[in-house]
């Protein structure tokens, strides 16, 4: 029975192992947490750090393949396993890459890939000497996640919140909608594409709040945004499950803005509403079995709930009344302390028509709630 690891045990390794029951696969998790949400799905579990050269590589060494949920992780130990014969997912030059925004967009800029025009900053200083450039977006290099490492600048106000370490000042651009694609390749380099998604973030958290399939678009749009998101994937050259996200400017211009090398938030929706869901598409890449039916089951609707109030012991409100809504899937991410902007669920919805879809959630994002305490 083939090992496989996966490096980060939070709600994407839950979904991940959840899709791995029908495989013969021995999962194991490395997590820092050993009440992280995917500990009690996995076969085994190993309490460690994921940026931690000893602990991914003793973790990792004596599997057959590994792969990740997040992309802060020691690329280091990764190629140091890749060496020793262990098949990581995407490979560690791939990761490496993706993981540092500044040479993600250098890579775009290198591959003639259609993305908002970019300076680097290595120092508030050098902000400072690109106030001209503004207003624009900064970006630190890495470790940023989830909005986090993300400051919006408008003018020499805010250059004080700019970061004193390697960034990418990205120009910014007048956005009409944000849109991302799902790809798998697997080792014969043969490619698999969701449907176009649309994506509309909370304008506070900067956080992916729902998400349409398919995306309300021209059809000749959603074209050239896939056949844009599929350069990016193919110039990569290692199987794996990518997300694109992109821009589509108020000129209809396309602008690739960032690249996930996992599963992704914007993917959660495929569980329900495509044939084969991003998660079993990755354990399809992992075992070299042949890529799954990406075909639209339904319209959906997906809604990230988050952490509201204050932080404590999780508490669901309004939760019970969803069981009585026809089309309607809650996903509960089981994690017991609850922040607030803390991703806690999602919710997918599936019907006929998106606009209706899109009703029905703004009515239910003001009846569902998790807090930290039991306080609505």
């Amino acid at each position: 029975m083939l090992k496989v690891g996966i490096l980060g045990g939070g709600q994407l390794g839950k979904m991940l192992l959840e899709a791995a029951a029908p495989y013969p696969v021995e999962t194991h998790v490395l997590e820092n947490d050993p009440e992280c949400p995917a500990a009690s799905l996995c076969d085994y579990f190993t309490t460690g750090d994921i940026r931690n050269f000893e602990d991914v590589y003793a973790f990792g060494k004596s599997l057959d393949k590994i792969t990740i949920e997040i992309e802060q992780v020691n690329i280091e130990a990764l190629e140091k396993l890749a060496s020793e014969g262990v098949v990581v997912v995407p490979e560690p030059r791939v990761l490496r890459l993706i993981k540092n925004k500044i040479s993600q967009k250098q890579y775009y800029r290198e591959h003639q890939i259609p993305t908002a025009d970019f300076v680097i900053t290595h120092s508030r200083q050098e902000l400072i000497d690109q106030l001209s450039f503004l207003p624009a977006v900064h970006k630190i290099g890495e470790g940023g996640y989830d909005g986090k490492g993300v400051q919006l600048l408008t003018n020499a106000n805010d250059l004080s919140k700019g970061f004193e370490a390697p960034a990418v000042l990205e120009k910014r651009v007048p956005i009409k909608k944000e849109l991302a694609v799902m790809i798998a390749i697997n080792e014969k380099n043969e490619t698999a594409i969701y449907p176009l998604v649309e994506m509309c973030f909370d304008p506070t958290l900067n956080l992916l709040d729902t998400q349409l399939c398919p995306a309300q678009v021209d059809p000749l749009i959603a074209s050239q945004a896939t056949a844009i998101a599929l350069q990016v994937v193919e110039g990569f050259r290692s199987p794996g499950l990518f997300a694109v996200e992109l821009f589509l400017d108020t000129q209809d211009q396309i602008l690739v803005n960032e690249t996930a090398p996992r599963v992704h938030n914007s993917g959660h929706h495929t569980i329900e509403a495509i044939e084969s869901s991003q998660f079993d598409m990755l354990w399809r890449i992992l075992l070299s079995l042949s890529l799954g039916d990406t075909r639209l089951r339904s319209p959906s609707v997906m809604i990230n709930v988050v952490g509201t109030g204050t932080s404590g012991p999780a508490h669901y409100h309004g939760i019970n009344e969803l069981a009585s809504i026809p089309g309607l899937f809650w996903h509960c991410y089981e994690k017991k302390v609850a922040k607030p902007g803390r991703k806690m669920g999602h919710i997918t919805l599936l019907g006929g028509d998106v606009n209706t879809l899109q009703q029905q959630a703004l009515g239910l994002k003001s009846k569902v709630a998790v807090s930290g305490s039991s306080e609505r």
